[in-house]
């Protein structure tokens, strides 16, 4: 049986719901692009876009993806940043961006990581690939589930790259979808916020690094992600900025120049700052609800939030009867996987759901043996009998 625990209400003033404002766009910012999008990391909430849903080449942008897989196999422990890469003649071979890698070279993972993040070394991507998956195809096969996991319904990856391929294409949206996703693993800001650093330092082969995206020394709290440029594709760019617990992820497709990118990346981050509040409800992981389990290790289980919880209004507005609620199980039966889908935290505005944020098990509980359960049942008949 469900359960509902109203958690918070907080009483202020308010003129018009939060569902609505965030899609509004009062003024156009007159930018000189084919595609863009500004949404608030947390919550998702889209602040302004053109063209959003237009699909184009992404360019290098396309590593993002390839980043989000090799922090999701550094997460599994399906790798660790100081295993030894051997490069293959296949890897060595890319051309474009590079680290010039020679086959049968050795490099860290962390090392090729940071050539990929600040570089955006297309060798260094194929290396990685093959480390995790074997071969590029596979990687790519494992991108394009990612993309289905996700739900992009306009994306599709042809190489872990971006190099000019056929079917290989996104959006402004989808490209701010990956980069959501790739943020929630925070390690990877300590890589893309890098402007310069060395390879193969104190060598005869040192390459020097710098970041291809200026805007990280040039815009306060900007610390990722990715450009990219093709002919095709032209100059393109995810950026990232964090001020105070507002962090902004703003895409910008198809710009003519590199200035003109960097500028329409500065417009729409300056918007989101100047135009939008942010208030954090809740930390991801933060438990919120307690469950009782049957049959398990243990007799309790927290329900935590899969993410961080937010809220993004308007500057200068207020919100009335603003209500969180856990809609989860009175009780569950163990084995209990950690992860595992408990409920729902929901956020009510005037009465009406405008978000709902998944609730998972903190932990895993196993099935309790038989001895534990006799003792369990003889202490509930020993408590009722004391009432």
């Amino acid at each position: 049986m469900k359960k509902t625990i109203i958690l918070l209400m907080l009483l202020i003033f308010t003129t018009q719901p939060i569902s609505a404002f965030a899609q509004e766009t009062e003024y156009e910012l007159d930018l000189d692009t084919k595609s863009v999008i500004l949404i608030e990391r947390n919550t998702g909430k889209v602040l302004y876009e053109e063209n959003k849903d237009t699909t184009l080449p992404p360019a290098s942008m396309t590593k993002m993806m390839t980043l989000l897989l090799i922090a999701d196999a550094i997460e599994q422990q399906k790798i660790s940043l100081a295993d030894t890469v051997r490069i293959s003649e296949f890897a060595a071979s890319m051309g474009g961006s590079q680290i010039y890698l020679e086959p049968n070279e050795e490099m860290t993972v962390d090392e090729l990581l940071k050539a990929v993040a600040v570089g955006s070394a297309n060798d260094a991507s194929v290396a990685l690939a093959e480390h995790i998956y074997g071969s590029e195809k596979a990687f790519v096969e494992a991108m394009n589930n990612k993309v289905v996991e996700l739900d992009l319904a306009n994306t599709h990856f042809s190489n872990t790259t971006g190099l000019p391929e056929e079917n290989h294409y996104s959006t402004a949206h989808d490209m701010a979808m990956i980069a959501r996703a790739l943020l929630a693993y925070p390690f990877i800001t300590e890589y893309t916020s890098i402007y310069e650093d060395y390879l193969r330092k104190g060598t005869d082969n040192e390459f020097w690094l710098v970041n291809t995206n200026k805007l990280v020394k040039f815009y306060p709290g900007v610390d990722g992600l990715k450009t990219g440029f093709t002919q095709e594709a032209k100059y393109c760019l995810t950026a990232t900025a964090q001020k105070n617990d507002m962090r902004l992820i703003a895409v910008v497709m198809g710009a003519e120049s590199p200035k003109l990118r960097n500028s329409a990346i500065t417009k729409l981050l300056d918007y989101g700052f100047s135009q939008f509040d942010h208030k954090k409800l809740y930390d991801r992981h933060q438990a919120v609800a307690e469950i009782d389990v049957l049959k398990g290790k243990a007799a309790k289980l927290a329900a935590i939030t899969q993410d961080a919880v937010s809220i993004v209004t308007k500057k200068g507005t207020n919100l009335e009867q603003l209500e969180l609620k856990t809609v989860v199980e009175d009780e569950l039966v163990a084995p209990i996987e950690a992860g595992t889908e408990l409920g729902k935290l929901e956020i009510h505005l005037d009465g009406e759901l405008i978000d709902e944020i998944v609730l998972i098990s903190e932990v895993a509980i196993e099935k309790a043996s038989f001895w534990q359960l006799i003792k369990d049942s003889t202490n509930r008949l020993l408590r009722q009998g004391a009432h």
